[in-house]
């Protein structure tokens, strides 16, 4: 029996060393801190592991707007759509990774959709020109959001080699997407990024 748990006690500590944290900084041309990017790790080969679907997941209309902005989500997740607005709405995506159409409902009502496929999805309302989203559909257990200093952090990431992929709704590159190459040793990374002016959101007022 001591044997055994010697034996587990040497796969764990083995298990522990093979992960570290991954600080992942992203910034601007200018060099400022680039806050709501999706960072998203894929290590190589059996390192990878594929994320869990926990909790609800909800995308609400109140104010003419989709709240929240960004979403991210595991692959399969079920993402409902309420809505809280005094008027009807007709929530849309022509997006490759989820194309959807949600026809007119009104105040209280919900729809509920299943993102089956990674990718970015972009939310749209039919009726509504101003109101927009996005739901980051991800295939990878590690994939965060940047906080105001642009840090991404995976605590736990392999230490494997592997790509990174970042992606922001204001980035200049195809798809709003980049992509660098991780080394098995690199722990740290910074990526540089040209971002488009952000659009003023829409109001109620406005209307």
């Amino acid at each position: 029996m001591r044997a055994l748990i010697i034996f587990a006690a040497g796969l764990w500590l083995s298990a522990a060393a093979l992960a570290s944290p991954l600080s992942v900084r992203v910034v601007d041309s200018s060099g400022k801190p680039v806050r709501d990017a999706v960072v998203t790790f894929y290590p190589a080969g059996a390192a990878a592991r594929a994320p869990r679907a926990a909790g609800r997941y909800v995308v609400a209309q109140r104010n003419l707007q989709f709240q929240p902005f960004l979403s991210i989500v595991p692959v399969g997740a079920d993402v409902s759509f309420p809505n809280y607005d005094p008027t009807k709405h007709h929530v849309y995506s022509f997006s490759a990774a989820k194309h959807f159409e949600l026809k007119l409902f009104a105040k209280d009502q919900s729809r509920t959709v299943r993102f089956d496929k990674p990718g970015v999805v972009a939310l749209g309302c039919n009726i509504h020109d101003a109101m927009s989203a996005f739901i980051v559909v991800t295939d990878s257990a590690w994939t965060a959001r940047t906080n105001a200093q642009g840090m991404a952090v995976f605590g736990d990431a392999p230490a494997a080699p592997g790509r990174l992929t970042v992606w922001q709704a204001n980035l200049r590159a195809p798809g709003g997407m980049v992509q660098q190459a991780v080394g098995a040793s690199q722990r740290s990374l910074n990526v540089a990024v040209r971002l488009r002016p952000a659009p003023a959101p829409m109001m109620m007022s406005d209307y």
